[in-house]
């Protein structure tokens, strides 16, 4: 990691992880907003859901406004998008507006997150790429996990809470304008179709997608699946919090793995070790110490899967089609973060609570499959 401009690393995974702060905190307060208003949660959902139809939505443009303004000024522009729009949810009660709010707020997560990922893999060397994409994804996955300690220390405290969590993605602002604007290395990298660069990384795409759709619901279904399996209500709710520590606190050693022994055999290596442990949940509720391991090393082999996911797209791919690449990514988690919770959560409902480490297992074994596909065309 000697290679590695510091300088830009640091404020990079300061700027991204302010922003994460700022995610963490407006989801749970969004919530907290619209229960105390007598809303259901089909309304949360839809709320919640619309977030991640704007990613999904941004996606195709993020690589022509990187062309033309550069990645820098691209980012700032997410940021004051992200802020003025969670700012105006403090001015009006309407749902609809709501939605439209979070959709504008979805999408500039996603030119955030596009950039972000493409940025770190371009100035990451490519001996210590995984170490380097690790410690993004880390320190961003630390200031999210802030984000709803933040809205549980200061609940009732502010009049103007969303002002407030508006002034957090302003925050980030300083980080970014310390960053390299150089506009991608070349002209006719700009404008990489998507056409040309999603044959080129399915296991990629479903990677991401795995990784959207396990993070979702593990945060909105796990508590649910854990009570009714016999789990106190306090413990369930922290199951979600120890698979985000799993997650957090051991991405660095997945990453220094993949250094050492090749990036696509320790992926397939996490998607084995998660298809090995889903099974076994039924099985660890009613056994404290293996219901807690299990759940821990299931945040670190999921995690790994979409960190690798990002490692890969540095590897295969550079200049605008990298930044393609990225918002392909971006795409993959808008499609499975808001299509996964709605199937499984009427899956649930219809076949019995099983069906939500059932669908993780098919949707791992979906990865898996892309792998072996990858593998198979390597060899012909």
């Amino acid at each position: 990691m000697k290679n590695l401009p510091w300088r830009d690393f640091s404020a990079l995974v300061l700027s991204i992880g302010i922003v994460g702060l700022g995610l963490g905190a407006t989801m749970p307060l969004t919530a907290l907003v619209l229960d105390a208003r007598g809303a259901g949660t089909r309304i949360i959902g839809l709320v919640t859901a619309a977030s991640a139809l704007g990613i999904l939505g941004v996606a195709p443009f993020v690589t022509g406004w990187v062309a033309r303004f550069g990645p820098r000024r691209t980012m700032m522009g997410g940021v004051w998008v992200a802020a003025l729009a969670t700012a105006a949810m403090q001015l009006t009660d309407a749902v609809w507006l709501w939605c439209l709010l979070r959709a504008l707020f979805g999408a500039a997560l996603g030119v955030l997150f596009t950039i972000g990922e493409a940025w770190v893999n371009r100035i990451a060397p490519d001996r210590s790429r995984g170490r380097v994409v690790a410690l993004y994804t880390t320190s961003f996955t630390l200031f999210q996990l802030a984000g709803p300690a933040l809205v549980a220390l200061l609940n009732g405290k502010l009049a103007w809470p969303f002002a407030a969590c508006a002034l957090l993605f302003v925050v980030a602002l300083p980080g970014l304008a310390l960053l390299n604007g150089t506009r991608l290395p070349a002209q006719e990298e700009a404008h990489a179709r998507w056409q040309d660069v999603l044959p080129r990384m399915p296991m990629i795409a479903l990677g991401a997608a795995f990784f959207a759709l396990f993070d979702t619901l593990i945060l909105a279904l796990l508590p649910v699946y854990a009570m009714r399996q016999g789990i106190v209500t306090e413990l369930a709710l922290l199951s979600v919090t120890v698979v985000l520590v799993g997650d957090t606190a051991l991405q660095f050693a997945m990453g220094a793995l993949a250094d050492r022994f090749g990036r696509f055999r320790v992926h397939v290596g996490c998607g084995i070790a998660v298809c090995l442990l889903l099974p076994l949940l039924p099985l660890a509720a009613g056994i404290a110490w293996l219901w807690w391991t299990l759940l821990l090393a299931l945040g670190a082999a999921a995690g790994a899967i979409y960190m690798l996911a990002l490692v890969a797209c540095g590897e295969r791919f550079t200049g605008g089609a990298l930044t393609t690449a990225s918002a392909v990514v971006n795409a993959s988690w808008g499609i499975a973060s808001a299509a996964g919770p709605l199937a499984t959560g009427a899956l649930m409902q219809g076949l019995g609570m099983h069906a939500l480490p059932g669908v993780l297992f098919v949707a791992c074994a979906v990865f898996l499959g892309s792998a072996w596909w990858e593998w198979r065309g390597r060899l012909r």
